[in-house]
C-alpha cells in the first residue's frame, strides 16, 4: 500500500525484495531437490531440532538408518552408501532451512513494522506469514506421502507445495508493486484476458509439478511429435476425460505440450491489443513476457530432447518465476485508468 511515508515504503519494498529474492532461490533449491531424489531423505518433520545438521558420524548413521526403512531406499537406492546419503541429505536440509528463514524473515520484521506503525501492517501482511507457515505444512505432508507404500512423493502433494509457493511469490509481487508509484496505464484491452492468461501460467504450473513428480517428462523425449504422432499412440482420446487422466505419464506430458501452445495463443492474443493501442509504455513489458515465454518453450523443448537433464529442467523451472512475475507487472500496470497516481 503506498503511502506519503517514504522512509516507511522505502524500508517495506527492501522487506517485499527480500524475501522476493528468498522465495525465488527457495524454488530454485526446490526443484533441485526434486531432480537429484532428495526429497525424501530427511524422514521426520524437525520443527526446530532440525536446524543443526548431523554433527558426529552416529548422527550421519542415525539418519541412513531411518533413510534405510523407507521404501526409496529398500526398492530403488538399496546400494547406496552413506558418502552418497549425505549428498541428497544437503538438498534437503538446505531446502528446509531456507524454508525457515523465509518464515523469520516475514515474521521478525512484520513485528517490528506493526510495533513501530501500527496494526495495519499485521492486516496488510500476515497472510505472507501465514501462507508460509501452511507452505511448511504441506511441505512434510508431500514428503509423508513417500515414506510408507510408494518410492516418490505424491504428485498432487508436490504440484500442491509448488503452486502454493508461486501464490507466495505473486503477493509478495503484488505488496511491492503497491509500494511503488509506478504509473498506471490504461488499454483497450479487457483485464480478463490478462487474468486467464495468468490463469493458465498457474495451470501450467500444477501440470508441470505432475510431470516432475511422475518422471513423466523421461517418456516421449520427441518434439513436436509424441513418439511418430501428436497424440501420445499408446493412449486414446477418451481417456482424456478419465477421472484418472492425471496418473497417466503420456497423458500429463501430452496436456503439458499442449497448455504451452495454447498460453502462446493468448499472448499473440494480448501482443495484438498492445501494439494496436499504440501505448509505448506497454510494450517492452509485454515483449518481457513474450521473450521469457520463447524462452521457456526452448527450454522446455530441450529438457524433453534431453531426457530431462538436470540444467535444463531446473531453468525451466525458474524461468516460470520470470514469466509469472512479469505478467503481474503487465496486469498491475494496466490495471485501471483511474488508479494512476
Amino acid at each position: 500500500m503506498y503511502s506519503q511515508n517514504y522512509s516507511l515504503n522505502s524500508q517495506l519494498k527492501i522487506w517485499m525484495i527480500t524475501l522476493l529474492v528468498m522465495i525465488v532461490l527457495i524454488i530454485l533449491v526446490g526443484g533441485l531437490t526434486r531432480l537429484t531424489d532428495s526429497g525424501l531423505s530427511i524422514t521426520s518433520w524437525e520443527v526446530f531440532i532440525g536446524s543443526l545438521p548431523p554433527l558426529t558420524n552416529d548422527k550421519w548413521i542415525e539418519y541412513f538408518d531411518l533413510y534405510k526403512t523407507i521404501p526409496e531406499f529398500k526398492e530403488q537406492n538399496f546400494s547406496m552408501t552413506l558418502n552418497e546419503f549425505k549428498i541428497i541429505f544437503w538438498w534437503e536440509w538446505a531446502h528446509r532451512q531456507l524454508g525457515r528463514l523465509i518464515g523469520l524473515t516475514v515474521l521478525l520484521p512484520m513485528i517490528y513494522f506493526t510495533i513501530k506503525n501500527g496494526f495495519w501492517i499485521l492486516k496488510e501482511y500476515s497472510l505472507i506469514f501465514l501462507l508460509v507457515c501452511f507452505q511448511g505444512f504441506i511441505g512434510w505432508y508431500m514428503v509423508s506421502s513417500g515414506l510408507v507404500d510408494r518410492i516418490d512423493v505424491s504428485h498432487y502433494r508436490l504440484s500442491l507445495h509448488l503452486f502454493i509457493a508461486f501464490v507466495i511469490l505473486s503477493i509478495v509481487f503484488w505488496k511491492f508493486l503497491k509500494l511503488t508509484n509506478i504509473k498506471i496505464n490504461h488499454i483497450n484491452m479487457k483485464l480478463n484476458s490478462i487474468k486467464f492468461f495468468l490463469l493458465l501460467l498457474f495451470l501450467q504450473l500444477i501440470v508441470g509439478a505432475f510431470v516432475s513428480g511422475m518422471d513423466a517428462g523421461k517418456i516421449y523425449n520427441t518434439w513436436p511429435l509424441m513418439g511418430s504422432s501428436y497424440f501420445p499412440d499408446d493412449s486414446v482420446i477418451n481417456d482424456l476425460f478419465n477421472l484418472t487422466v492425471f496418473d497417466d505419464q503420456s497423458l500429463v506430458q501430452f496436456i503439458h505440450r499442449n497448455l504451452a501452445y495454447l498460453i502462446v495463443i493468448i499472448y499473440f492474443y494480448m501482443l495484438y491489443f498492445v501494439l494496436k493501442n499504440g501505448n509505448k509504455n506497454l510494450r517492452i513489458p509485454i515483449f518481457i513476457i513474450g521473450i521469457s515465454l520463447l524462452f521457456q518453450i526452448v527450454l522446455g523443448v530441450l529438457t524433453i530432447l534431453s531426457g530431462v537433464k538436470m540444467h535444463y529442467a531446473s531453468v525451466h523451472q525458474i524461468n516460470s518465476v520470470f514469466i509469472i512475475l512479469s505478467t503481474l507487472y503487465f496486469l498491475y500496470i494496466t490495471k485501471y485508468k483511474e488508479n494512476v497516481y
